[in-house]
């Protein structure tokens, strides 16, 4: 029969947590809950009976593990699991999945983590219908990604699966093997939305992906942003749509695509973002091999190229993009007489907040093509009437003010996989 059961850091947790059953909620206290030695995690709830492991009401329980030998928690092909609300600091990885199914993780806190916060990137394992929403994750080492899902070379997978609404930030360690990308989806994962996610101080890209290997559908990159990326804001192989993300800055591109781990740039498509570019390029796109389009973007790179693209292009659509910048290996589809201080509310080239990001004018307003048009903005409002370029439609207000913090969203857009 399915129990609730309250303990806190005096009681045998490590016996508690590993005791449970499906229907099972084991509910922590505030304080500290201290692992020295490797913790396995194997729990198999049902759809109809989860297993939840939770903070209790108004409570900070930290789950920590001392020194740097072992990750945090190892969660061995689980199933129908929630995380919620818990801190987890130490470790050599924080939570590491190998294998399982519809997982959650929400409102967590992971930092201080001597490699990756987050790992599902076991060899041969399926990850399928995982959920990593509302966590913040910070102050990683080593590799230093703040979410590593799939492997290299499609040896391991990732699967239509969210994550959405978390605040990863100062992923800038100084170990020579630093990497320190935020969010990093390997070759082969397929069906994934990314969304809605606050990402700043990264020293790799701040959203890496792979191509899908032929797997399954594209992968969904949407409403997120990010700022001071030491590489590229957002870095897409291929099989990806990607839209109403803004880029406020980065050392290299807003976004880029390369020939890695076997791919090669084709099946994107990238609509009604915003970059806003001190330096370096807008949209970088090296050796294309199919179909891309670029559509309703709103690019200023002044000092750049807004769209720069080589290899096979006769698959590559421009279309209605507008800013600053010059064009390479494209030569129409964009309107380069931008001005970012006339064509927005309150932006500015300074590659960090406070920037008020709707558009204003007639370059941005009224000026994108209707076709490729998402169905609502940054904001995730409806874009219904608002025919703009950019990632925000021209209402005038903004639903959350850009800050280094959780992006304020509405619950229900949370789980909405539809593309």
């Amino acid at each position: 029969m399915a129990a609730t059961t309250e303990i806190g850091p005096a009681d045998d947790f490590r016996t508690a947590m590993q005791s449970l059953h499906a229907g099972d909620t084991l509910i922590l206290d505030t304080g500290t809950y201290n692992l020295t030695s490797y913790f396995e995690l194997d729990l198999f709830g049902t759809a109809s009976q989860p297993i939840i492991i939770e903070s209790a009401a108004g409570q900070h329980p930290v789950v920590s593990y001392v020194g740097t030998s072992q990750n945090i928690i190892n969660i061995n092909n689980s199933t129908f699991l929630t995380l919620d609300g818990i801190e987890f600091t130490g470790g050599s990885r924080g939570l590491r999945f190998d294998g399982g199914s519809d997982i959650t993780v929400q409102n967590c806190i992971v930092h201080g983590t001597g490699a990756n916060a987050i790992a599902a990137n076991d060899t041969g394992q399926d990850y399928a219908r995982f959920s990593f929403i509302h966590n913040e994750i910070y102050n990683t080492g080593v590799t230093g990604e703040g979410f590593y899902l799939g492997c290299n070379g499609d040896a391991c997978r990732i699967h239509d699966s969210l994550i959405a609404n978390n605040y990863i930030h100062d992923l800038q360690g100084t170990d020579p093997l630093y990497q320190g990308d935020g969010i990093e989806i390997k070759k082969g994962s397929y069906a994934n939305v990314v969304r809605d996610n606050v990402i700043r101080d990264t020293n790799y890209p701040g959203i890496t992906m792979y191509d899908v290997n032929g797997n399954g559908a594209p992968n969904i990159i949407e409403r997120n942003i990010i700022w001071n990326s030491n590489d590229s804001g957002i870095q897409i192989t291929a099989d990806a749509i990607v839209r109403n993300n803004i880029v406020l800055g980065a050392a290299n591109n807003a976004f880029f695509s390369n020939n890695i781990d076997g791919g090669s740039a084709a099946n994107l498509t990238i609509v009604n973002n915003t970059f806003l570019m001190p330096g370096g390029d807008g949209i970088r796109l090296n050796s294309v091999t199919g179909t891309v389009t670029i559509a309703n973007n709103a690019i200023y790179s002044p000092t750049g190229y807004a769209i720069r693209a080589s290899g096979t292009l006769t698959g590559v659509n421009v279309i209605a993009n507008a800013g600053q910048g010059a064009l390479n290996g494209v030569s129409n589809g964009f309107a380069a007489t931008g001005n970012v201080g006339a064509d927005f509310f309150g932006a500015s080239l300074s590659g960090v907040p406070p920037q008020n990001l709707i558009p204003i004018g007639s370059l941005l307003v009224g000026a994108a093509n209707a076709t490729y048009l998402p169905a609502d903005d940054f904001d995730s409002y409806s874009r219904a009437g608002h025919v703009d370029i950019g990632a925000y439609r021209a209402n005038g207000t903004p639903g959350w003010t850009i800050a280094p913090a959780f992006k304020l969203v509405d619950e229900i857009f949370l789980g909405n996989f539809e593309p």
